[in-house]
This record gives structure tokens, sequence and C-alpha cells, in this order.
């Protein structure tokens, strides 16, 4: 299902005139999620093994005679009924009789979140679902396996361009509209069942890597972004304890450039070692069932925030939380102090366009209670006594990182009318992209200055301050996520971030 595809099934009808495509296909349909699963991907294999042949045939031939267009596969399901399922769950079911489907790409990739969703809906619904090639074209760009190494000197031999033979990326409908609401489908068109398109999904995968410099194979479900590379460090020597224990649960610890070391390895089985590191690294502690844990340096600012998350939500994980660095704004706040946020100014500006202002980001309470019981687990401390080293309230997010040498009545105004007890550049963004996406989001900070009061640590002071109190909050944020990994995944994701009409996919 395409927002620009209002054709009747191309496949299935005669060879569309100057086109090469690959035999027709005819739907199917599948009460087994399993056997579902397994005919999207002979179908995309096919289908993507097709256009890669014809791609291989012309750069030896120079030319070929005739387009080539092969079609991502489609899984679509109807019911005619409103028989309700069971209210608790956040998704899993349609919300109204109709017809409904997506598009579906690396079915290798998405097997087990494939199966799982379509087995609530044959299961919550008792109907078969369908499987079929879909009218939206695969690019070229998504058809290549992942590390594929095209050669340069071949591409500059071909006797005209290849978008005049292959069909190429639209961006036209790369983009959010389902997630956002914005979506009307045509008259007699589908209604979507899933929140990406495969075309929107390939996108994101080839972002991935790019900026990340892993393959998306290696990501978890349980993702932790920072604005320190401190954390990374720290990160990265407890991965490598957890790998040498074999009772860690741990599988693997993959690092940028895909250098994986396995569990009980001393040295990595794969990858190299880059000669400088990606605009985002990324780094994996992995469990086969990705309950695992990705952590992400997004680097400074609200952009990189939104760009990596953009593109990390089309992997459906189950939860991701920031944890950085902020400047505290009480008076009554600590150097190392840690801030839970609970509410969100967002003054990035990088997402109001795609969700407005006026649209409240509220706190997610599983989350909360995890980052909180992690705390006091860490340090100690409970109840009352928990209140002298962590604060719950607002976290204002701001676009401008020297903020303080302008006028600052303005700004200082709006803070204190928020009741904001932290400032940073990156929280509110991760969080109201969670909420947009509906993906579970949450933010622990830890204070490390306090313009508003004259309070900035000392060359010596930051140096003790970074040694201890980050890997203190590096643990935390390593404890909440794996009690998130423990609850079901129908409990974690919440009814709060599932709108009027909602897709059935997670």
């Amino acid at each position: 299902m395409d927002k620009r595809t209002n054709e009747s099934h191309p496949s299935l009808g005669p060879e569309m005139a100057g086109f090469l495509t690959p035999p027709p296909e005819r739907p199917k349909f599948y009460t087994d999620p399993a056997e579902a699963v397994a005919a999207l991907r002979a179908l995309y294999e096919r289908n993507t093994a097709f256009i890669r042949d014809r791609f291989a045939e012309m750069t030896e031939k120079g030319d070929l005679d005739a387009r080539v267009r092969a079609y991502y596969p489609q899984i679509s399901v109807k019911t005619a009924t409103y028989d309700q399922v069971d209210s608790r769950l956040a998704y899993g079911h349609l919300a109204q009789p109709g017809h409904y489907a997506t598009t579906v790409t690396r079915p290798d990739l998405f097997g087990s979140y494939l199966e799982t969703q379509i087995g609530l809906l044959i299961r919550n619904h008792d109907v078969a679902v369908e499987v079929c090639e879909s009218g939206t074209p695969i690019p070229l760009h998504f058809a290549f396996l992942e590390g594929t190494y095209v050669d340069g000197a071949k591409a500059d031999r071909l006797a005209r361009p290849l978008r005049d033979v292959f069909d190429v990326p639209d961006l036209n409908v790369t983009n959010d509209d389902i997630a956002n609401g914005d979506f009307e489908a045509a008259p007699g068109q589908p209604s979507p069942l899933a929140p990406f398109t495969a075309q929107r999904v390939d996108y994101s995968l080839h972002r991935l890597s790019h900026y990340t410099a892993t393959s998306p194979w290696h990501f978890q479900n349980f993702v932790l972004f920072t604005n320190y590379q401190f954390y990374i460090d720290e990160f990265c020597a407890f991965a490598r304890q957890q790998i040498a224990d074999p009772a860690s649960g741990y599988e693997t610890f993959v690092e940028p450039g895909n250098i994986v070391t396995r569990a009980g390895a001393t040295e990595p089985e794969s990858g190299a070692p880059l000669s400088r590191l990606p605009q985002m690294p990324t780094y994996h502690l992995t469990r086969s069932d990705r309950s695992g844990i990705t952590m992400v340096n997004i680097g400074v600012g609200p952009s990189n925030a939104k760009t990596i998350t953009d593109h990390i939500a089309v992997l459906r994980p189950h939860a991701w939380l920031m944890l950085g660095h902020c400047a505290g704004l009480r008076n009554t706040q600590q150097l190392g102090d840690y801030v839970l946020a609970h509410a969100y100014v967002r003054e990035d500006s990088v997402l109001d366009d795609d969700l407005p202002l006026s649209v409240p980001v509220p706190p997610l309470a599983e989350v909360q209670v995890a980052l909180e019981e992690a705390v006091a687990e860490v340090t100690g401390l409970k109840g009352y006594d928990l209140k002298r080293i962590m604060r719950t309230g607002t976290v204002a997010t701001i676009d401008n990182r020297n903020w303080e040498l302008r006028d600052q009545r303005g700004p200082v105004k709006r803070l204190s009318q928020s009741r904001s007890i932290a400032l940073d550049m990156e929280s509110a963004t991760i969080a109201a992209n969670g909420f947009r996406f509906r993906v579970p989001y949450g933010t622990l900070l830890c204070v490390s200055d306090k313009p508003l009061h004259g309070e900035l640590k000392m060359p010596g002071m930051a140096s003790d301050f970074y040694r201890t109190q980050v890997g203190q909050h590096l643990i935390i944020g390593i404890k909440a996520m794996e009690t998130l990994a423990k609850m079901p995944p129908e409990r974690l994701h919440s009814r709060k971030l599932r709108s009027f009409s909602e897709t059935a996919f997670q």
C-alpha cells in the first residue's frame, strides 16, 4: 500500500509495454503467520534478485532494451465487523471494518516483528491475511544486498542514466504522513496497516548504516542516547565485562565498522577498525531476541536527535532513553544531581511542523518507575533520601547552545513560568519523536553546571565529575533498560501513545 498508488494490480495483468518484470505472482491467503512471513520473504528475495540481475546485465552490455521494474511485497487484511477486541492492547487490532494493507521490505530483518503483528491480527479478528505484489516499485538502490559495492567504472560506461532504466527512490512518498496522522486513502485504496511504508523503511535503513557505521541487523529493541563520548567509553567497558561473563546472557558486542566480539572471546571475529568514526557512533550489546541494548552518541543538538530517531523508529524498538548532561536551573541542585523528566518545554524547533507545540508529551509510568527504581538501587538511597540527589520535573530543550550570550530575560522568564528544573538540547526532541512514532521514551539527565547561578566546573572538578558520575549514570540507564526488557511488550507499549485511528502494527 502506498499513498501514490491507485493503479490495479500491475503484476497480474499483461507485461507493461517496454518493461521487464518478473513473472506474475498470484495472491495467496494465510492463517499461519510464519507461512505468511515466509511468503513475503520469498517474494521480496525474488523481486530484488530480478532487479540486481538486470543491473548486472546492463553493466556488462552497457544498456538494456527496456525499463526494469519489480514490486514490493504487500500484506493486506479485510474485516467486516465492529466486534471489539481486548481494549487493553495498544496494537494488534483494526480500528473499524475495512481493507488494510502495507508494503513490506526486508522480511529477513523484520521477520519476528512481522510474525508477531500478523499473528495478532489473525487471532484478534479470525481472518486470513493476503500476501501479494503491491503497485509500488522497488528502487534500484534498495534492491542491493547490504554491503554491496558497485564498481563506479562500470557505471560510467553505461549508454544512458540508470534512472532511465530502473526505478529510483521517490521522496514524494517517502514521508511520515501515516505516523503524523496526515494520510488520507484515496477512494478504493486500502487504509494503512503499518506506520511506515516499505520505501520509508528502506530509506531509513540505508541512513542508519551511514550515520552509525553499523548494520541495522545489530540494533536492539532498547536504545540509549547520549550527548557525550564519556558515556560511550563507559558503555564499551561495561559491554566487554558482560561479554567476558558467560552468565550475563549477552551474545555479542558490536562496534562501528561492524566489529563483532562474541561472548567468551577476547578478540573480534569480524569487522575492521574505521579510520574515522561516523557522525553518530553506535554500539550494540546484543541478545538473540533483540532484547539487548544499543547506545548511540548523537552529539549535540536537536537536529541530530531528530535525525537519528527518525531512522531508528522504523525498527520499531520497545523503548529509548536519553542519558546526558544538562544545566541545572534551581539553586538547590548540586553538580551531579539527577533530573527525571516528567514534562518537556519544546524550544528545539525541529519538530514543530510534525508535532504541534500544543500537543503535550506525557510521562510514561512504566519508564518513569523503572528509572526511579534504578536510581534507588544504584545509589542506595530510597524514599525521602532519594530526593537529595534526584529531582523530578520539567526539562526544557532549546536549539541555541549559547542562549546565555543574548538578552536572558525572555528565556529565563519562560523557564521560570514552566517550572523547568533543567535545560538541554536533545531530551524534548527524543521524547517528542518517541511520542510521534509510538516508541516508549524517557529522560534521566545529570546536572553538569548551573549557568543561572554562576556555578561552573573547574578543570580538576570536571575530570573528577566525569570519572565518578558518568559511570554511575550509565549503570542506572542500563538497569532501567533491563527492567523494561523483562516487561511484556503489550504492557510497555502504552495506549497513551495511540491516536483515534491507529495502524494495527505496533
